[in-house]
């Protein structure tokens, strides 16, 4: 799990499930006919994508191991702080935000989450050093992601709170729970803690957006379909993504984040028509993307 071919491989995994995100939620509000002020029945869907991502994780996680995922007291606690914080309050905000700003003033604001993480675990918890060849290789990689947003789209400079400042707050919530993960997986099992978070934050979504009057009337095969996959993209990719932060620098894994907007303008552009995104631009953005990548896992050989 160190080497650096396998965190690109399963990080890489991790931020094509993530992307595909993006156009699902659109497609979500649609088929359960969820309205942009309905903010009850957002918090709604997103509990119950989350709440059965929990019980996903904790089923395969016991055929895997063999063994019921049980949490000891000590885990107790590191559960209800990281379903706070990468369950709760980061998706809460992610969708409603999302759904008062464009896709793709979305994602270049979601693409902050690498700058945070980075310098969360460097400044306030001292997991790691902040050096230039970290700042640098976020810098171009964030050039890539607005590169590829900005192109051929009417994006204003105007700033919205329930919309881009709601997806920023997501993305600093995300950052803390990074380094929670990268910090409590030391000494828990980091399929237990993504499983029984994302149940708790999800049973916790259900129960505050249905004591707030959210309904989701709108039931069908095809819906139901599409919150089963929701549900296997969160327990996936968190799951994977918890794994690599146990054995590797925040840096390390979160860099790879910036590929989530560009799998998501990509993804968008074939799911919802958004658009193209396979032009020059398209291009670029991704060199841009894994120099950034390259440059912040880059490390000198050492001398024999």
């Amino acid at each position: 799990m160190r080497k650096t071919w396998v965190v690109c491989l399963l990080a890489m995994i991790c931020c094509l499930l993530w992307g595909s995100a993006f156009p699902c939620i659109k497609v979500g509000y649609k088929l359960f006919q969820v309205d942009s002020t309905d903010t009850a029945a957002q918090i709604l869907f997103a509990g119950c994508r989350f709440a059965l991502a929990g019980v996903l994780v904790i089923l395969f996680g016991a055929v895997l191991q063999r063994t019921f995922l049980k949490p000891g007291r000590t885990a107790i606690a590191k559960i209800i702080k990281i379903s706070l914080l990468q369950t709760v309050l980061q998706y809460f905000f992610f969708y409603v935000g999302l759904a008062h700003t464009t896709g793709v003033k979305g994602s270049i604001v979601e693409a902050s989450n690498v700058f945070l993480s980075i310098l969360v675990s460097s400044l306030l918890f001292r997991m790691e050093k902040l050096d230039a060849k970290k700042i640098i290789g976020c810098m171009i990689g964030f050039a890539g992601v607005v590169i590829i947003n900005l192109s051929g789209n009417d994006v204003s400079m105007s700033f919205n709170l329930m919309g881009d400042g709601f997806v920023f707050i997501s993305a600093l919530a995300y950052a803390f729970s990074s380094v929670l993960i990268k910090k409590y997986s030391q000494t828990e099992n980091p399929v237990m803690l993504s499983g029984y978070q994302f149940l708790l934050g999800g049973i916790i979504m259900v129960a505050g957006a249905t004591a707030a009057g959210g309904r989701l009337t709108a039931v069908s095969v095809k819906g139901g379909m599409l919150l089963l996959y929701m549900a296997l993209i969160s327990a996936v990719a968190y799951t994977l993504w918890g794994i690599l932060l146990k054995y590797n620098p925040v840096s390390k894994v979160s860099i790879f984040g910036f590929t989530n907007p560009v799998f998501g303008v990509i993804l968008s552009a074939l799911i919802l028509g958004e658009g193209s995104a396979f032009g020059m631009s398209g291009g670029i953005a991704l060199v841009l993307v894994c120099a950034g990548i390259f440059i912040v896992n880059w490390t000198k050989p050492e001398k024999e």
